[in-house]
């Protein structure tokens, strides 16, 4: 299949949506937001549950997105399709120094480093620009750590961040215990801060470790629901301590 034909055929059927189709006429920039949003987690999903075939067809809502965009940026003389392109491609081989130019081959470390040097010579203003403030906040805040710790600003070892996260904990059971409400959020941001930094340390995925724990949480609670209807038991009527039991029971459920 002639992939460059393939895609063109998108385009010329996203413009004639555009004229044509109701619904695709009347969309903007900002309505498609937050269903662009939504294509790209159902994309993270499928390769979370290594369903390739629903990766693919993800993927193709994903670029109907970039197409249905694109159109509309046209439409308004923003930029076009070959635009967008031609950006990326400039990027990728600009970033690329060692694939594309005479730079030598550099390790993982070493090509991370020059990645945000390249970045700064765009024209970027500070380290830590670039990182979506949409983005999930355990997530935003990895990225902002790993940004920082590209120019050396970073903690030495994983004991220090391990003292770091007692003593903001301590802090926080402080302003707790002092009714300092706006301490406490504060405080309760820097704990989270400080436990994404010491998941960098322990080589861990801080928003990946929480959605496990959330799933995992859904499926004991989902067993309690279900014991509960075996039961013929209401759950808003169910006493914490005969939850509690079946709790325990689903802890030990393989």
């Amino acid at each position: 299949m002639d992939a460059e034909k393939e895609f063109r055929r998108l385009i010329d059927i996203v413009q004639r949506l555009r004229k044509e189709c109701p619904w695709d006429r009347v969309q903007t920039h900002e309505s498609l937001r937050q269903g662009f949003i939504e294509e790209t987690y159902e994309a993270v999903e499928a390769i979370d549950s290594k369903d390739w075939n629903e990766l693919r067809n993800e993927l193709g809502d994903v670029l109907l997105h970039v197409a249905l965009q694109s159109a509309i940026a046209e439409e308004h003389n923003e930029f076009t399709v070959d635009e967008v392109i031609r950006r990326i491609n400039e990027k990728l081989i600009r970033r690329h120094p060692h694939i594309f130019g005479n730079e030598p081959a550099v390790d993982l470390a070493a090509q991370k480093r020059n990645w945000e040097k390249i970045k700064l010579s765009e024209g970027r203003h500070s380290v830590v620009e670039g990182v979506p403030k949409e983005m999930p906040a355990l997530l935003r805040a990895l990225r902002l750590q790993e940004k920082a710790s590209k120019v050396g600003f970073d903690w030495n070892n994983s004991e220090e961040v391990w003292k770091k996260v007692t003593e903001e904990l301590r802090e926080l059971h402080e302003a707790v215990e002092q009714n300092a409400q706006e301490e406490i959020s504060d405080e309760f941001g820097d704990l989270l801060f400080s436990l994404v930094n010491y998941s960098r340390f322990l080589r861990l995925d801080p928003e990946q470790a929480l959605k496990a724990t959330s799933n995992k949480f859904i499926r004991r609670f989902n067993y309690i629901e279900d014991r509960l209807r075996e039961k013929q038991k209401d759950i808003y009527s169910t006493t914490l301590a005969e939850m509690d039991a079946l709790w325990n029971e689903a802890k030990n459920l393989p």
